[in-house]
């Protein structure tokens, strides 16, 4: 929140207020002495503990792209986007005839290095060939084998098979098409198996204040407003760049017989386990007019005088405001009636 883009509003409504307003004091019940009638709250030091609101969407913890390791022309893609899948489905193959050729040339490779090897061992032990060259030979035969192996790797995976149970989320290409290798094809989740997690943009400031397993209360208003029971699972220790924000995942704890979709948009509160600062929350009606981050406060020890006190304003909200110093020895802040006051003001305290 942009704290100086609030000051000139401060100013003006403390104005308002006093050239609106008359006949504020009153006297005592003798008729002697004029006082103001005023609020007052207790002061207590604490920290800045408050609820933090964000939004998100919805994902899984095993989310997960699929490509061909070589590439290769898609001979077949045997699921569309929202297909249910289980683990070990076929799910996409490509042109086996590049890819079985290559496989073919490297086990003829090897049956020739393995009988290069056999002759040149049994004329080693005839004394016809040389130690070194008996070496070479089972040297080219083992490089011959790892290429075979290297080959059939290939092959293997030559087509996707889905990796856990769930469901299609995309799919980025179709039949015919060439593929390179590591090119995303179909992207699916664990949906049927893994645990929802609601992926959800913090500040800087609020980041530094969420730890792992602070409580949270997701609301979905897609399904009637259900307020949804979650635990802050991990938090990115890097910024997005796309957003400019912080990432906090919120796993959910029950989903209480809903259904979820990836992507879905839904409301989140956090409550912090760590106190993020040290100061005061007071109402936002007992600020008087600032400048940049200052402003000033009544406040009264005795309950009978007020005192006029500059605070240092951490943080401007909704309906309050967080002071970082200046009411350190303070024991009641004037939280009403204020605009009627000057330092060193009679004051009587209101229920």
């Amino acid at each position: 929140m942009n704290i100086k883009a609030y000051f000139p509003y401060l100013s003006i409504l403390a104005a308002l207020s006093l050239n609106a307003c008359s006949g504020a004091k009153v006297k005592d019940e003798a008729g002697q002495e004029e006082y103001v009638p005023v609020k007052l709250l207790a002061v207590e030091t604490g920290g800045d503990k408050r609820i933090i609101y964000t939004t998100g969407v919805f994902t899984t913890d095993d989310e997960t792209v699929l490509s061909f390791k070589k590439g290769g022309i898609i001979s077949r893609i045997y699921v569309k986007e929202g297909d249910a899948v289980k683990k070990g489905q076929l799910l996409a193959t490509v042109n086996l005839t590049e890819i079985d050729a290559g496989a073919q040339q490297a086990s003829l490779a090897f049956e020739k290095a393995e009988r290069d090897y056999k002759r040149a061992y049994q004329l080693y032990k005839d004394s016809v060939a040389t130690l070194e060259q008996m070496q070479n030979a089972r040297t080219g035969m083992e490089v011959a084998r790892q290429q075979l192996k290297a080959a059939g790797f290939n092959k293997h995976y030559s087509e996707i098979r889905a990796n856990t149970n769930g469901y299609v989320l995309q799919r980025f290409a179709n039949e015919g098409q060439m593929a390179g290798p590591g090119m995303p094809v179909l992207r699916i989740n664990g949906a049927q198996t893994s645990s929802w997690i609601l992926k959800a943009g913090v500040t800087d400031k609020q980041w530094s204040g969420i730890r792992q397993g602070d409580k949270a209360v997701v609301t979905l208003e897609s399904l009637s407003g259900m307020r949804l029971p979650a635990t802050v699972s991990a938090k990115s220790e890097g910024v997005n760049p796309s957003t400019g924000t912080f990432t906090v995942n919120l796993k959910i704890g029950s989903l209480q017989g809903n259904k979820l979709a990836d992507g879905m948009f839904a409301k989140a509160e956090i409550t912090p386990g760590k106190q993020t600062a040290q100061g005061w929350t007071i109402p936002f009606d007992a600020l008087m007019d600032g400048s940049q981050n200052k402003g000033y406060v009544f406040i009264s020890n005795d309950k009978k005088h007020a005192k006029k006190v500059e605070v240092t304003i951490g943080e401007l909200r909704k309906d309050e405001v967080f002071i970082t110093s200046g009411l350190e020895d303070a024991s009641y802040v004037i939280v009403s009636g204020s605009a009627y006051l000057r330092d060193g003001s009679k004051i009587k305290v209101q229920n």
